[in-house]
């Protein structure tokens, strides 16, 4: 570094910190008749620093040090430093190193394993749940196939439990109808023997009757 560049930034800090410390306020403004007045509140200040702001003494400042000794300057220089370029950066970059490594020794690293291992638990999650759905399919094939079984077995006694019904119904039928049938016969056959008794009593009536009718009507012969 050169020392015009030094100085440069010597006064650039002084000022820079001056500004800093110091405040600015607004000038102090008199009129002819507070020169000739005293002030009771602030203490008169003679002609030539009447004329000095809290603005102008960032300024003052930098003229009185650019005015000083060099030797008195370069202490002054070697005090402003913020630090010393030749020892600094290797020791920066050396911790720059440092906490890098530590960064990937204690955080990314575990950190990328954590990864790592959730990404696989995931996949192994997605991967059951596939094969837990494959048996949820299977499961429901083998649930329709039982049910389309039990359906037809239901369908079938239900087939055969109708036909047992209607056999047995019409056999009732046939039997009923027999029965009915041997009845029907014997009433007939009852009418039939009672029609001819009634028809040979009322032959032998006739018969009789006629007799008598005969009789009464040809007394003389």
């Amino acid at each position: 570094m050169s020392c015009t560049a030094t100085i440069a930034s010597s006064l650039s800090f002084t000022s820079t910190t001056c500004r800093r410390l110091i405040r600015p306020l607004p000038a102090i403004r008199m009129s002819a008749e507070d020169s000739d007045r005293p002030s009771l509140g602030r203490p008169l200040l003679p002609p030539p620093f009447r004329l000095l702001t809290f603005r102008s003494l960032p300024i003052a400042a930098a003229v009185a040090l650019a005015t000083s000794p060099l030797p008195a300057l370069a202490e002054q220089i070697e005090k402003a430093a913020l630090f010393d370029f030749n020892l600094t950066l290797p020791a920066i970059a050396i911790e720059f190193l440092l906490l890098m490594v530590a960064l990937d020794k204690i955080y990314f690293t575990p950190l990328g394993k954590f990864m790592d291992e959730r990404d696989a638990a995931i996949r192994g999650k997605l991967s059951d749940v596939k094969d837990v759905s494959a048996e949820v399919k299977q499961l429901e094939e083998q649930a329709a196939a039982v049910m389309k079984a039990a359906r037809a077995e239901i369908s079938a006694a239900l087939n055969q439990m109708k036909k047992e019904t209607t056999e047995e119904l019409e056999k009732k039928l046939a039997e009923g109808r027999k029965r009915v049938e041997a009845e029907l016969a014997e009433a007939l056959q009852n009418l039939e023997r009672q029609k001819d008794e009634t028809i040979k009593a009322l032959d032998s009536q006739i018969a009789a009757l006629s007799d008598e009718i005969v009789k009464k009507v040809l007394p003389s012969v």
